[in-house]
């Protein structure tokens, strides 16, 4: 650092190279410029390497990893390439992400056993077991990340699963430990905070919590009461978040003014493609295990019914995609997001597979979607597959332009989840 005795105040000009690659949960140094002024009036300008940690940054894993697939475009089907893309790019899987346990794992850990039961092939339950040892001890006793914050539920869902595919009671206690701390987790008006310190409901984080609550009830235990739990909560975000067109805004509050994302009815202000796609995908995950003599199906079932409509109507003419901010393709900012149109696609295809949904009305939605997908997927010099063109742990944003003006990244890890749960479930008579 240059003048190491002065410390940099004032207007920063710019971040200029980023010094090495951004490792999971690394710290990222940037060299920055900037003026200060000395206490004896003297003003100069100063260089100097700022480290701060990174937040939710994604790896990129690997750089030996190798496979056989031949560079360029992406093969006509991709559940198996992508899976096996992850596991070589990511040999230890606790490496991936910002911190060893996120939502993430568990989210592609969702799509990869659906994958394995397809298959018959137990490498993605062996890669699953390998990372969740990490966090379960032998006695069973719950090892991931604090049960503050909705994410950290979410991959609660794959101890449900690897007791279902081994038997093992390790991961059963587990998962009861984990549902544990749903009881007194807090909420307002029947939906969870997102985080356990302020009354702030994501649409994302319904997703979050109800696919642990799912697969709690229908492969470990405690069946009515996490169906209970799943649908107030996505009873409530329907209330406060679901407009007329079927569309879904991302988030609300009972505290507008401590949120600059609120309007004065505590409402964000976009429907963000990415945020919906959560929701999207754990409805129809909900209604395929709920009874239909529940009290609450048939709200749910047209909850999903007009998110439906929504979607269809949202599609884009000439991709089959779905933009950023789902209502506002007109606007030559928006870009089609894979991420979100991954989602949509998946969610349209269960709700046709369920019964929900007639083919008729709904299946070239779902096919033209998964066709859309297929550009933003490419075969690297390694021959691993590469998602392009989504943006990377996105949150609440202030107004469409932050939104829409985010950078995007390779392989951002919600696009890379989303890409194989829509790939497994389209090719999933191929198999």
């Amino acid at each position: 650092m240059r003048h190491d005795c002065i410390k940099l105040t004032g207007i920063l000009l710019g971040a200029f190279a980023i010094i090495g690659g951004i490792p999971a949960g690394a710290q990222n140094t940037v060299r920055m410029t900037g003026y200060t002024t000395t206490p004896d009036g003297v003003t100069m300008r100063v260089t100097q390497d700022v480290t701060t940690k990174q937040r939710r940054t994604t790896s990129q894993g690997d750089p030996e990893a190798r496979l056989e697939y031949a560079p360029g475009d992406a093969p006509a089907r991709l559940a198996i390439p992508l899976a096996r893309s992850v596991m070589a790019r990511y040999p230890d899987y606790r490496k991936a992400y910002w911190k060893d346990y996120t939502y993430v794992q568990g989210y592609m850990f969702e799509a990869m056993d659906r994958l394995g039961q397809l298959t018959g092939d137990s490498t993605y339950t062996a890669y699953m077991k390998d990372y969740i040892d990490h966090f379960v001890d032998e006695e069973g006793n719950y090892k991931g990340g604090a049960l503050t914050n909705l994410d950290n539920f979410m991959t609660g869902s794959a101890f449900c699963t690897l007791y279902a595919r081994t038997g093992d009671e390790r991961y059963r206690k587990a998962a009861l430990q984990i549902l544990d701390g749903v009881k007194d987790y807090p909420s307002s008006d029947g939906q969870f905070w997102h985080g356990n310190k302020s009354p702030n409901m994501w649409v994302d984080g319904v997703f979050m919590m109800q696919m642990f609550l799912i697969r709690c009830a229908e492969l470990v235990e405690e069946k009515d009461y996490c169906l209970d739990v799943a649908c107030r909560n996505i009873k409530a975000a329907a209330k406060h978040l679901q407009r007329p067109d079927g569309l879904m805004i991302h988030a609300w509050t009972t505290e507008p003014e401590k949120a600059a994302w609120a309007n004065a009815e505590g409402l964000s202000p976009e429907v963000w493609s990415e945020g919906m796609g959560w929701y999207s995908l754990v409805v129809p995950e909900l209604l395929a295990v709920l009874p239909e003599s529940h009290p609450d199906y048939k709200y749910i079932k047209d909850v999903y019914l007009k998110m439906s409509e929504g979607l269809k109507k949202y599609q884009d003419n000439n991709t089959g995609g779905w933009y950023m901010v789902v209502d506002k393709g007109s606007n030559p900012l928006n870009f089609i997001d894979p991420s979100g149109t991954a989602m949509f696609v998946y969610s349209i295809q269960r709700g046709i597979d369920l019964g929900l949904l007639k083919e008729k009305d709904y299946g070239q939605v779902a096919r033209r979607g998964y066709a859309a997908l297929h550009p933003f997927v490419r075969v690297n010099a390694n021959g691993l597959l590469d998602v392009l063109g989504a943006c990377d742990g996105v949150s609440i944003k202030n107004d469409f332009v932050t939104y829409v003006t985010l950078d995007k990244i390779v392989n951002a890890k919600e696009a890379v989840a989303g890409v194989l749960w829509a790939a497994v479930i389209m090719e999933k008579d191929g198999f």
